[in-house]
């Protein structure tokens, strides 16, 4: 996905009070439902009961004995899980089906225009379900000012690894310049928008997003789909760019993401030590097994694919060029996550929301087990499995006691029919009901 395009960092976020409200402190909350799923049991339990006090789990699973006292919510015949998260989205992008469009869009409104759309973004994220989101790039560290919004209790939405400005190389998918006459936007991209060229100027463009508050570091190391100017699989950074890039990352103790469709630059990611690999839509058999033995973790973004074959199906939705890499990608990505299930690659779950429409998130969990991973495997790539990729496995991705208490209702049993987690009906936020659809 490209970046936003102004100048000027975002000061705050405006918004209506929230309707949501914390319990009291020291107030227990007792959710009972016909069955639990913890996020890495293989099977769901009977009956399912957490407590919540203070934003924390106190106990969770089919015995607890509920407190004297405590707050009881009847939630009937569903599945209690963790809150879902998303390793890949792009909140502060609305969805266009229009490429064109949305290009005209991203340069016209402003950055506070753009800020508030975000937020309304981020609550119907949280609204099907996700309490936790990377987010893979945002232009005028916008990320970073919705996260804090949400943070200090502003705005609904999820909690969000902000990645701040993507890091590219000159004219590559990373740079949002690109695509335009020279001398449109009054200067050249620079390490201080995330295009950088060297090793050097990678590790100053780490230190400058961690300096703007970045949780994360994301990299183009190929060539993207929507993109103008380069082909779709080509590697874009150097072996000792990537290097320098991980590196320096990993020295200030920031996860780092790699865009990447083709398997060359995905290679040089994984050998720099990159956390997650993204897309990966051309991925060979070397790289899969590559990612295994190092541990690297899989965001195949399935959700992205179909977003592009939706658009697709709309005469003139793209420019020929872009249309001819949304194809070539869309049509090999299935094969080769069906090949990484096989190898056992490490799957998390990731969308690429922004490119489909926001919200419809969940509908990840079914990609997976369409092409062979079980439902259950499934959704601890949305919820523990993220969590490791996080790095907030202690705090969050299972319903455990000491955990914080992010916890999803859905009707009937997702881990015999995985698309009832498109049909979230609650929505717990570290102990805060968000949503509450009662019968």
């Amino acid at each position: 996905m490209k970046r936003l395009m102004g100048m000027v960092v975002v000061a705050g976020i405006a918004c209506a009070p929230l309707a949501a409200q914390p319990a009291p402190a020291g107030k227990m909350i007792a959710l009972k439902a016909a069955r639990l799923w913890d996020g890495k049991s293989d099977r769901v339990v009977s009956p399912g009961v957490v407590v919540v006090a203070d934003g924390k789990i106190k106990a969770a699973g089919a015995s607890v004995v509920i407190p004297a006292g405590a707050e009881v919510m009847e939630l009937g015949d569903a599945t209690l899980l963790p809150g879902f998260m998303d390793a890949h989205t792009h909140l502060t992008f609305d969805y266009d089906e229009d490429w064109q469009r949305g290009q005209m869009s991203r340069l016209r409104k402003n950055v506070a225009e753009q800020a508030l759309d975000s937020a309304e973004i981020a609550r119907k994220t949280l609204w099907a379900g996700f309490t936790t989101v990377r987010n893979v790039g945002a232009g005028e560290y916008i990320d970073v000012g919705l996260r804090n919004a949400i943070r200090s209790g502003k705005v609904p939405g999820p909690r969000i690894l902000a990645a701040g400005n993507s890091i590219g190389t000159s004219g590559g998918h990373c740079d949002d310049l690109a695509g335009y006459r020279q001398g449109l936007f009054g200067r050249e991209s620079g390490p201080d928008i995330g295009v950088a060229d060297g090793p050097d100027q990678m590790r100053l463009a780490v230190r400058l997003n961690h300096k703007y508050g970045a949780d994360t570091i994301k990299t183009c190391a190929t060539g993207g789909v929507l993109s103008p100017t380069d082909a779709v699989d080509t590697p874009q950074l150097t072996q000792a760019e990537l290097d320098a890039l991980v590196d320096e990352a990993h020295a200030l103790r920031l996860k780092t993401a790699a865009h990447a469709h083709g398997a060359e630059g995905a290679k040089r990611a994984v050998r720099a030590g990159i956390d997650s690999i993204e897309h990966g839509s051309f991925l060979d058999d070397e790289a899969l097994e590559l990612m295994k033995a190092r541990g690297t973790f899989y965001v195949p973004t399935l959700m992205a694919a179909q977003g592009l074959r939706e658009r697709m199906a709309r005469p003139d939705a793209f420019p020929p060029a872009i249309l001819e890499k949304a194809k070539a990608a869309a049509a090999a990505l299935d094969a080769t996550v069906r090949r990484a299930i096989a190898r056992g690659v490490r799957i998390a779950l990731g969308t690429d929301a922004a490119v489909y429409p926001h919200g419809r998130n969940a509908e990840e969990f079914a990609e997976l087990v369409r092409l062979g991973m079980r439902p259950v495997d499934a959704l601890k790539a949305g919820t523990s499995v993220d969590a490791e990729l996080f790095g907030l496995a202690d705090r969050l991705g299972t319903l455990e006691a000491g955990k914080i208490a992010d916890v999803v209702a859905v009707p009937g049993d997702p881990t015999t029919d995985i698309r009832q987690t498109q049909k979230v009906f609650f929505v717990m936020k570290e102990g805060t009901v968000y949503r509450h659809d009662k019968k």
